[in-house]
Formats: structure tokens, sequence, C-alpha cells
């Protein structure tokens, strides 16, 4: 069975302009997410840290924007977003001071970085509270700047 196609003629149909995409973010699985990048983002910017003994602010910027933009691709135009952002690249950024003095630690002392991660970890939070400098305090702003930022400029 053959079927003859014929194509319209140019002037047989106008063209319609493509339906405005519709961002409907799903905020269970942005939040679920965007903490998970948190975390990875945060022991990635922990990790270089130790490596080159340095603290650079554009990492703290970073995690920031790496949770934003995970946040926002999933989540959409919530309005909640941008501050949600903004905590959780503090607590990407804690995690990274942490696994920082963890790996410090570790190499001074042999003490393995899973212990002073699980039952060292109340110890090792008040060894970097009591020691944090304002140089720590400036880079945890800057990354809850530049996620709350990244959130909100995306999400409008």
């Amino acid at each position: 069975m053959s079927q003859n196609f014929t194509p319209p003629a140019p002037d047989s149909y106008s063209p319609v302009a493509a339906p405005a995409p519709v961002r409907r973010g799903n905020i269970g699985l942005a939040i679920l997410a965007a903490t998970g990048t948190a975390l990875v983002a945060g022991a990635a910017y922990g990790g270089i840290m130790n490596a080159i003994s340095f603290q650079i602010g554009y990492l703290a910027a970073g995690v920031g924007l790496a949770v934003a933009l995970v946040a926002v691709r999933l989540g959409g135009r919530n309005p909640v977003l941008p501050v949600l952002s903004a905590v959780l690249t503090l607590a990407g950024v804690y995690v990274g001071y942490l696994l920082d003095a963890a790996l410090s630690v570790s190499e001074y002392d042999g003490t393995p970085v899973s212990e002073l991660l699980t039952t060292e970890l109340v110890w090792l939070n008040q060894a970097y509270v009591d020691n944090i400098d304002p140089i720590s305090l400036l880079f945890y702003a800057i990354g809850a700047y530049a996620a709350f930022q990244m959130a909100r400029k995306s999400g409008d």
C-alpha cells in the first residue's frame, strides 16, 4: 500500500509561535539535589583548600553558584530557592572547612580522617569554632551571597 504525500502549499498555513516554556519545578527534588550538591561541592572546596594550603574566596562562591544552579534548574521559579540556596551554601562551605581541618589533623598526627569525621566530630567542630578567622567568615558570606543572587536572578 503506497501513500502519496503532497506537502502543503507555502501560503496555505501560517507559522505559529512556540508556546512559552513552562517552568514548573519540583521543590522536593530541588531541595534534595541542592543539598547533595552543597555536600559534594563543600567537600571539593575542603579538599582543594587542604591541597593548596590556602583559602580562595572564588571557590566559596563556586559552591554557592553550583548549589543555586541545581536548585533553580530543578525547582523552577519558587521564591524560597534563593534563601534555601544561601543556607545550603553555608552548610557546604562549613563541610569544606571541617574536611580541611580533618585532613590537616590527619596529616599531623595520623588519626584517620574517617575517625575525625565520625567519632571525633564534636572535638573537630569545637577546634574549628575556636580557631575560626575573619577571612573564613568573609568566605561564608561570599558563598551565600553568590548563591542567593544566582538563584534570585535565575528565577526571574
